[in-house]
């Protein structure tokens, strides 16, 4: 007999354990971390943007320091999950990706960003690659939004690294160190976002995530 079992009933289950495993880390932020957090306190939205490896680090910091977030989740099963897990935390979700229900999420985000001063968190290569090769909705948004885009990298000192994952996923061991680097908050392009422009900003995206490392 074959028994069937949803995945998704565990999601409060995860969340729990996602929130006491993020308790035993020890996050460390660059300097410049306050006052981006300042911005978005006097009213500028921003858009975050990190890539989808580092999800567990960047996204865990967030949900255990505030209530400010919506998160752009894909719309399949494992999206779901996430999105379950996500707002057991206290954070807000929006259902969409590149390939399906992308505009709709984005218009979503905006109205959260411009009604409750949410800060959107894109995994900008997410949610199926390729690895470390930004995709343009958090562009869009940022554009549309008036919003400035804020690049972030985790660094856990401790890890297991996914090898066979499109992404090669870091998980973060319980009770290690983990630097996050914050990257100054810059504007996208006020031009027309044709393929040229679109595909400069993904270059100048990924050059700025890139160029962030450990202190």
């Amino acid at each position: 007999m074959k028994i069937s079992i949803n995945p998704l009933r565990f999601a409060p289950f995860i969340a729990g354990l996602f929130r006491v495993w993020l308790s035993t880390m020890r996050f460390s932020t660059t300097e410049n971390m306050e006052a981006i957090l300042e911005l978005n306190k006097s009213g500028q939205s921003l858009v975050i943007a990190l890539w989808h490896d580092e999800l567990f680090s960047i996204a865990g910091y967030g949900c255990l320091n505030t209530t400010g977030l919506v998160g752009i989740v894909s719309p399949s099963k494992d999206g779901e999950f996430v999105a379950i897990v996500m707002e057991r935390l206290g954070q807000a979700t929006v259902r969409g990706s590149s390939s399906r229900g992308g505009v709709r999420a984005l218009l979503q985000a905006k109205r959260l960003m411009d009604r409750e001063n949410k800060m959107a968190v894109f995994a900008v290569d997410g949610p199926r690659g390729p690895r470390h090769e930004p995709k343009d909705g958090a562009i869009f948004l940022a554009q549309h939004a008036g919003a400035l885009i804020v690049p972030i990298r985790a660094y856990p000192a401790k890890k297991k690294v996914f090898e066979k994952a499109w992404d090669k996923f870091q998980l973060p061991y319980p009770f290690t160190s983990c630097q996050l680097v914050f990257g100054e908050p810059y504007a996208v392009t006020d031009e027309k976002l044709d393929a040229d422009v679109l595909a400069k900003e993904r270059e100048r995206m990924k050059a700025k995530l890139d160029a962030l490392r450990p202190e």
